[in-house]
C-alpha cells in the first residue's frame, strides 16, 4: 500500500518554505510572513528571536510556533527570551496565548521547567546503514528488491525547472491520497516551485524514475546529526513497482553515508490516533516512537484555561482513538460514495 503523502508540519502534510523579510528581534505588527497549512500559504504575524522565526497562527485559540521548528539545525535555545517578547508584544491589538517549542534529538529529557508535553515523533536511531537494512521484516527487503527488479531507478537531482515540472504532474496523478484530500492537486507550476524550493543548500531531492517517467519523489533535509522527510510522494498508480521502499532506502543510505545518527519522519503517532496505514508503513520501514519534550507555555489568562482544558491539543489529541478511527472510517465511505478515491 502507498503511504499517504506526510511530513510532519506537524501540522501541515507538506512541510514549509523559509519565510520572506524577517530579520532581528521586530515587532509583529511591523512584519508578516507566510505559513503552509493544507497545502495553502496564510499570512501570519511574525517577529524573530535570536534567529529563530516565531509566527502566530489560529483563531480562538493563538498559538506562537517557531516557523520550520522540524527542518532547522537549531532548537531554541532561549525560551525565555522568546517568551518575554511574545508577552511584551501585541500585533493589532492581539496576542499570542500559548508558546509551543520541541527540544531537537537527541535530547529526550526536559531542559526546562515550563509545562511539558511528549511529542511522539517516528524516527530511526541510525547506526549503519547495514544494521538498518538486516532489521528490516523480509517483506520490506524483498519491495525494495522488487523495485529495482520492476525496472525503477532512484537518484538524486537537482532543482531546476525540468524537477518542477515532474513535481506538478506527480501531484496531479489523483486528487484523493490514501482516501484522503490530495491538497497538491491542481496546482500551477509557480506553486508548485514555490512549495519545494525550500532548504535546497541542505537538502537531497531523490527521485524514483521507471522509464522517464517521475513514479517518486521524497526530500530529506539534513539537520546536523538529524535528518528529517520534509515530502515524500510515492505515485498511486505506479504502487506495484515499489517506489515508496526504494525512495525510503536511498534515503536512509545517503543518511548513513553523511553520519546521520537518526532520519525521522513526522509523527508516529497523531494525537490519540494511533493506527493508520502511514504508521504501518514507517513501521515495516524501521521508523519506532522516539518521545522528545514539547514544550507549552501560556502567555494570557485563556491560554491558561485553555491548556487546563486541554483545547490546544486539537481534535485528534482530545477525542478517543475509536471516536477518531469512526471518523476516519466515515470520512473515507462519503468520499468513495462521492466517487472521489480509487482502491490503492
Amino acid at each position: 500500500m502507498t503511504p499517504r503523502t506526510s511530513s510532519y508540519n506537524q501540522g501541515g502534510p507538506q512541510g514549509t518554505v523559509p519565510l520572506l523579510g524577517t530579520n532581528s528581534v521586530q515587532g509583529m505588527g511591523e512584519s508578516i510572513g507566510e505559513i503552509y497549512i493544507k497545502g495553502k500559504w496564510v499570512k501570519v504575524p511574525v517577529m524573530d528571536v535570536d534567529g529563530k522565526t516565531i509566527a502566530v497562527r489560529g483563531n480562538w485559540l493563538k498559538t506562537a510556533v517557531v516557523r520550520s521548528e522540524e527542518w532547522l539545525e537549531t532548537e531554541v535555545e532561549n525560551p525565555a527570551r522568546c517568551v518575554t517578547e511574545l508577552k511584551r508584544q501585541r500585533p493589532n491589538g492581539k496576542r499570542a496565548d500559548i508558546f509551543t517549542f520541541v527540544q531537537k534529538l537527541p535530547a529526550t529529557l526536559p531542559k526546562y521547567q515550563y509545562p511539558v508535553e511528549w511529542e511522539s515523533v517516528a524516527a530511526i536511531h541510525l547506526v549503519t546503514f547495514k544494521e538498518w537494512w538486516e532489521s528490516l521484516p523480509q517483506a520490506t527487503r524483498k519491495n525494495v528488491r522488487r523495485a529495482e527488479k520492476r525496472g525503477v531507478v532512484v537518484r538524486v537531482r537537482k532543482f531546476d525547472s525540468d524537477l518542477v515540472k515532474e513535481l506538478t504532474e506527480l501531484n496531479n496523478d489523483s486528487p484523493v491520497r490514501q482516501r484522503v484530500r490530495n491538497v497538491e492537486y491542481g496546482k500551477s507550476y509557480d506553486q508548485t516551485k514555490k512549495d519545494y524550493s525550500s532548504f535546497l543548500d541542505r537538502s537531497d531531492l531523490i527521485c524514483a524514475y521507471f522509464g522517464s517517467e517521475l513514479i517518486g519523489f521524497l526530500k530529506i533535509v539534513y539537520r546536523g546529526g538529524v535528518a528529517s522527510i520534509l515530502n515524500f510522494i510515492p505515485k498511486t498508480s505506479h504502487d506495484d513497482k515499489r517506489p515508496a521502499n526504494a525512495l525510503i532506502a536511498k534515503a536512509v543510505e545517503l543518511s548513513a553515508a553523511r553520519g546521520v545518527s537518526y532520519v525521522t519522519y513526522g509523527l508516529f503517532n497523531y494525537g490519540n490516533k494511533h493506527e493508520s496505514p502511514l504508521r504501518e508503513f514507517k513501521i515495516r520501514n524501521g521508523f519506532d516512537e522516539i518521545l522528545v519534550p514539547r514544550f507549552y507555555v501560556p502567555l494570557t489568562t485563556w491560554g491558561a484555561l485553555c491548556m487546563k482544558l486541554k483545547l490546544h491539543r486539537g481534535a485528534l489529541g482530545i477525542l478517543p482513538h475509536k471516536v477518531i478511527a469512526l471518523g476516519v472510517a466515515a470520512r473515507a465511505k462519503w468520499q468513495s460514495v462521492k466517487g472521489l478515491s480509487r482502491p490503492v
